[in-house]
């Protein structure tokens, strides 16, 4: 009788670590939701509220059906990056100009920022929106991320400097993220703590979902990873309709696949 149930049990055993091991390297299937054609040259996302956002002949819009604002700025050249993190005021980074300019939902100008006149030089080559009327800053001076009070007109370095180039960044309220030149994955939050978060997979572009999750693509192909005590390097490809594709986006369980001609928004749940 022990002898069957010990032979029960370790073959219970094997059976629920080949369906670990099977669950951490199988695909994710995203369910397809909608389908759009795509008529601009940078398609960045949608909001809470339903408008999506994008840039066409370098002119900042946001639609929803027949409503439609936008905003250009001649004078300050290409848009760099769009941070849209609070749609009631986004930011527009004009890096040859090293300027800024914040917008309401509208996109009516709230204010216009040209960091190479304030009063402590700053050369910006990252931006965010952070928390208490403040932006997160790299300063390529010092190699040192800071926060700019735009109300205030003040600038303070909260982090070391860098010891290697940053690849790729991106920001919330709380956190700074980068990814240096040897795929090392960092974040800096408000109050200047620099925390390692490991090793990146090498990718072509990358979207950070939190400190354990990211999405990446490689070579056409698009992938989830975790890492860290919850998701220890699992490595999972996301199987997307599309063979080739501009970019992507990923927002609360919805991924969205660009390619120059059409938009593909998908349902995915993450692992």
């Amino acid at each position: 009788m022990r002898k069957t149930v010990s032979k029960f049990l370790f073959f219970l055993c094997v059976c629920c670590s080949f369906h670990v091991l099977n669950a951490q390297n199988s695909d994710i299937n995203p369910v397809l939701i909608s389908h759009f054609k795509n008529n601009s040259d940078k398609f960045l996302g949608y909001d809470a509220f339903g408008y999506s956002y994008q840039i066409t002949n370098n002119v900042f819009s946001k639609i929803k059906e027949k409503e439609i604002f936008e905003y250009k700025n001649v004078s300050l050249g290409k848009i760099t990056k769009a941070d849209l993190q609070n749609p009631l005021k986004m930011v527009l980074f004009y890096e040859d100009f090293n300027s800024v300019v914040l917008l309401d939902n509208q996109l009516n100008k709230i204010t216009e920022i040209n960091f190479s006149q304030n009063q402590t030089p700053i050369v910006v080559s990252a931006i965010g929106m952070s928390t208490q009327n403040q932006l997160w800053i790299y300063n390529t001076l010092n190699q040192q991320i800071g926060l700019f009070d735009y109300l205030k007109n003040e600038y303070k370095t909260v982090s070391i400097p860098l010891t290697e180039p940053i690849k790729y960044y991106q920001t919330d309220f709380n956190t700074f993220y980068w990814i240096d030149k040897n795929n090392n994955w960092f974040s800096c939050d408000i109050f200047g703590k620099i925390t390692s978060l490991g090793k990146i997979a090498d990718f072509d572009k990358i979207e950070i979902i939190n400190t354990a999750q990211y999405i990446f693509s490689k070579d056409s192909l698009l992938y989830f990873k975790g890492i860290g005590k919850s998701n220890p390097e699992v490595i999972l490809e996301i199987k997307i309709l599309e063979k080739t594709f501009d970019n992507f986006y990923y927002k609360d369980q919805i991924l969205s696949i660009f390619t120059s001609t059409d938009i593909s928004n998908y349902k995915i749940v993450t692992p």
